[in-house]
């Protein structure tokens, strides 16, 4: 792979600061370690790494390139995603407010502590990255830019820099779980009003599903 360091460097960098922006990840990550603390954060930041890896070996074999210009397999998956998104929304919407946030961080604080859903933690941040095709679409235009055009193997190319976007979104990500975590345990007033952000974060999952169900396919 030809690219030069201060292209890597701002690949890098460029890569963490779209992790940092607040979005359905972010929001995905804080509101699983406000619920039951940092390890689930990071674990739903991994399960969303997980997710952006299918779109990253996807797309170097063409399945991207195919979001991107038919309009069937593009509707298809957005309208996967849309739903998955909402389906989120609505549960966490309506959950029992006895049963949500201010029981998870009163356990929070107590040792020793058990974590039940992990696995779920992981497996909803990683479907709701695998079901969104705006991530696929995101790989497809921005890492290209990065490879140089005399690169010989291009495929190759767009692997190993998906992998190293990926890499480096795994501490953001931890740090927004630990950042969630601190708060919880530390801000009164956040502690009291953790029982309305099942709702809260319901709500916007449900705003990003409808916002990706209006979203029109990239022209070609």
């Amino acid at each position: 792979m030809s690219i030069e360091t201060h292209q890597l460097l701002v690949f890098i960098a460029a890569g963490w600061l779209l992790n940092l922006t607040p979005g359905p990840d972010v929001l995905y990550i804080v509101s699983n370690a406000l619920r039951s603390g940092t390890r689930a954060g990071i674990v739903a930041g991994l399960g969303i790494t997980a997710g952006c890896f299918v779109h990253i070996f996807a797309a170097a074999v063409g399945v991207g390139a195919l979001l991107a210009t038919s309009a069937t397999a593009f509707t298809v998956l957005k309208w996967l995603g849309a739903a998955y998104l909402l389906w989120m929304g609505v549960r966490m919407l309506f959950s029992r407010a006895g049963g949500g946030n201010g029981a998870a961080i009163a356990a929070a604080q107590a040792a020793p502590r058990q974590q039940a859903s992990l696995r779920a933690v992981f497996l909803g941040g990683f479907w709701t990255n695998v079901l969104n095709p705006k991530v696929a679409i995101f790989f497809l235009a921005f890492v290209p830019q990065f490879i140089a055009p005399a690169t010989q193997n291009k495929a190759l190319a767009f692997v190993l820099l998906g992998v190293l976007f990926n890499v480096n979104a795994i501490p953001v990500n931890a740090l927004w779980a630990l950042a969630a975590s601190w708060m919880a345990r530390r801000v009164g007033a956040v502690q009291k009003g953790m029982h309305w952000l099942d709702r809260v974060a319901g709500a916007m999952f449900i705003g990003f599903g409808l916002k990706l169900a209006f979203t029109e396919q990239p022209s070609a």
